[in-house]
């Protein structure tokens, strides 16, 4: 008599054939020029299967005929069975694992930059990542989207991405390509100040101390330090000490000696009021919430106030140009 375990081997690699014969079949429709054809055939498996509880396979066929429709250069077929394998990891207990988010990613870096499937799919994407809490999404993926973005030369977004990663080197070696690339020479400093300072708002001390080390240690503009020669990194140097530290008099003093740095931004005043309560004990101000423009960027910054809805939220939580 076969084992109940057995008979689990004998049938899963029974389904996994049937895929692969089914896929091969699909294959073929597409390398002839079918695409219509093959598209409403994926659509009908995926349906038959997630009807028969078997996501994993589902998810499996969408994926891989999704890579097969972009090689075809089949933009719209391929975003469409890439929603599918979305839906896919949306109806099962599927755990978040780097294997799927790292498909997921793939996906991503393959869509049209500039299509509305590809904001709609990494929505859906982060949601899913967090268990659809309305969070701000997984850091892995985050990190993954960042690097993508990165190549594309999209810096606003990658650096949106990057800080909800946990990934401050790689945020660090792209704001130096992003200074480099867009940025006046006088704003090297900036880059990483505003970066450092969302960071702390976030309460990622230690991505911040990363992101200012690697990036004053491999821009090629800024001399080797501490001291610095740009009064505004001395300023970020002396406050991760003074986050370590914890004491509210460094913090206040450090704050009114380099009030001449912090005035360049605007922002700057902003983020250093929320350090100020993350970290030193500061009460918040009279008003809890932050007006006006400044208000919205930093509550998007750190995912108070309403779930958010595709990447169009995401560029408006975009830190501020810089150029």
């Amino acid at each position: 008599m076969m084992s109940e375990q057995e008979a689990l081997k004998c049938s899963s690699a029974r389904n996994r054939g049937g895929v692969q014969r089914v896929e091969g079949k699909l294959r073929a429709s597409v390398e002839k020029g079918d695409y219509y054809e093959a598209h409403q055939m994926y659509r009908t498996l995926f349906f038959r299967y997630m009807s028969q509880a078997k996501h994993v396979e589902a998810r499996e066929l969408m994926y891989n005929g999704a890579l097969l429709f972009f090689s075809y250069n089949q933009q719209n077929s391929a975003a469409d069975l890439s929603m599918l394998v979305l839906e896919s990891l949306e109806k099962s207990d599927t755990k978040v694992v780097d294997d799927i988010l790292e498909h997921l990613a793939k996906l991503f870096s393959l869509m049209d930059p500039n299509s509305p499937e590809r904001v709609a799919f990494v929505s859906r994407a982060l949601k899913w990542s967090t268990g659809g809490s309305g969070k701000l999404g997984h850091p892995k993926l985050h990190q993954l989207l960042a690097v993508t973005l990165w190549k594309e030369q999209n810096y606003s977004e990658s650096r949106y991405h990057f800080l909800h990663s946990s990934d401050g080197e790689g945020c660090a070696q792209m704001l130096v390509d992003y200074s480099a690339s867009r940025g006046f020479r006088s704003e090297v400093d900036m880059f990483v100040a505003q970066a450092v300072l969302q960071f702390l708002c976030l309460k990622n001390k230690s991505s911040a101390s990363v992101v200012f080390s690697t990036y004053t240690q491999k821009h090629p503009s800024i001399e080797k330090g501490p001291p610095f020669m740009q009064p505004l990194l001395n300023f970020i140097w002396f406050l991760l000490l003074a986050v370590d530290g914890g004491k509210l008099t460094v913090f206040t003093v450090l704050c009114e000696q380099y009030q001449p740095s912090l005035k360049r931004d605007p922002m700057y005043n902003e983020y250093l009021d929320r350090i100020g309560q993350l970290f030193f004990g500061v009460p918040p101000k009279q008003s809890s919430s932050y007006g006006g423009l400044l208000g919205n960027l930093l509550n998007s910054l750190m995912g108070s106030g309403e779930e958010e809805e595709g990447e169009e939220a995401q560029e408006d939580s975009s830190p501020i140009e810089l150029d």
